[in-house]
Order: C-alpha cells, then structure tokens, then sequence
C-alpha cells in the first residue's frame, strides 16, 4: 500500500496484472508512505520516478517502517543471494532526501541504507505498560537476550527475560528458562518483541510463565506478520491481547490490536 502526503495511490491492475498508475500533487515537499505487503519495489520506482519527472520534487521522503528482507542480512556461501543487500542498493537508487524506518529487525539494514532515520517505539510501548501494568506487581518480559538488550534500557520498567532450548538438529524449540527476578504471584506481564512469523517463541514464554505464576499476559509486536493467524498461539488462549503496528499486519482478528502508526503521531 502507498500513501503521497496521507491520500492513498489507487493502484489498477491490467489482464496481466501489471500495474495502471495515475498520480497527482500539489505539493513540493512530498512525503511517500510504503506498508510493505508484499513484492511492490517496481512501483514503488514508478511512483518515485514520476514525481522527479513530472513534478517540481523538493523533497522526497520515503516512510517505510517495514523493512524486508531483513533476516537475510548474512550470508554463508556463495549459493545464498544475499537479498537485503540488493534490496537496499535498490532503494538507495531512488535518492530520497529522507528513509524512515521502524524498529528495523536487522542492524544491518540501517548501515545498509541511505539517510535512514529510525522512528522510536519507546512511546507506545511505554503508553501500552501504563494502560496495563503495576510497576510495584508486574513486570515486562523479553523472550530472548537479544530483545532484552533491544529495549530494556529504553522502557526502564521490572523486568525479566527468557533463554530458549532447542533441538540443534532441528532448530526446533523445545522450551524456555526464565532469567530475572519475578513478583509474587499472581503477577501480569507485557511480552514486547520487534517481529513475529507464527508465535512459536511467544506460546513457549507464556506456557513457561503461566508456569511461574503469571496471571493475565499481553504481548506487544512491532512488526506482526500474517502468518500469526495460522499458528497455534492465535488460538491458545493464553493471551489477553496481542498489540502490534500498521507496518505489515494486514488481518483482521480479535485477538490483534493495532496501536501507533504514522497517522496516530
């Protein structure tokens, strides 16, 4: 989906579902919005090479707060295309004067691009503990090392945080052991992570918690994918609401709330 200054671009599609574009503005400070839904690059250049060609452009702004491609960000051997890369290059074609992201998966992309500008999460994520949470009772819960050290200075609430088991063969998680201090029980818990495919390691921290005395769980995702809907979590009951942005989750389920998008700034 593509915004130009908040009005969405109509995108038609010829029998061959090739792209039929018409823009206009009037404006020549211009701020184009992407929410990544799947391989939109070609029209994101045809947007972006319009609006050089056709219009005064002064500034040109890309607000994407998804980046794709992010978990490739290594690669092992000369097989593997490394497709953030490229996909990065690509972007840095277009020249915009200004990139805005959102809690990018991947340091790598951030060195990757060019001015790029990461949008902070702290405020909604710190809005979401003051609406839920008992600073004296409750606690946050990162369910691995690496998000603890992600967020855990940035929120500055009690915490703890979880180490997974797995079966290294498979790479299949077998577990998780809870690391930190936690209250008295029954004590309520906000799970804060950056990205989500199925829930896997969110179900196992919260069958390990309810273990340890928790009582009511919420779980905050930046970036929430649409396949949450086909995993188990969706349906285990063990969460009270699942937070997550406008950046990539597309569904509609009762269970999912979207918070802090562009527009809500």
């Amino acid at each position: 989906m593509f915004k130009l200054n908040g009005v969405p671009v109509q995108i038609e599609r010829y029998p061959d579902e090739t792209p039929r574009l018409n823009i206009t503005v009037d404006s020549d400070d211009i701020m184009l919005e992407w929410l990544w839904e799947k391989d939109e690059e070609m029209i994101l250049y045809f947007i972006t090479r319009h609006l050089r060609e056709q219009y005064a452009v002064k500034s040109l702004t890309l607000y994407m707060p998804y980046i794709p491609h992010a978990r490739m960000d290594r690669v092992k051997n000369r097989k593997e295309v490394f497709t953030l890369k490229y996909f990065c290059e690509f972007i840095n074609s277009m020249h915009f004067d200004k990139l805005i992201v959102r809690d990018a998966h991947s340091s790598v992309s951030l060195a990757l691009l060019n001015n790029v500008v990461s949008e902070p999460v702290d405020k909604n994520i710190k809005k979401l503990i003051t609406r839920l949470l008992d600073p004296q009772k409750d606690i946050v819960f990162y369910p691995d090392e690496g998000s603890c050290k992600r967020y855990s200075e940035m929120i500055g609430f009690p915490c703890a945080f979880g180490v997974k088991k797995r079966n290294w063969d498979t790479g299949k998680i077998l577990g998780l052991d809870v690391h930190g201090e936690l209250p008295a029980s029954p004590f309520n818990v906000l799970m804060i992570d950056d990205i989500s495919s199925y829930g896997g390691t969110f179900l196992h921290s919260a069958r390990k918690l309810k273990e340890l005395g928790a009582g009511r769980l919420y779980l905050y995702i930046t970036h929430c994918e649409n396949s949450i809907l086909k995993g188990e979590l969706i349906n285990s009951g063990l969460f009270e609401k699942i937070y997550t942005t406008e950046s990539i989750y597309k569904g509609d389920h009762p269970l999912i709330e979207v918070i802090g998008g562009k527009d809500d700034e």
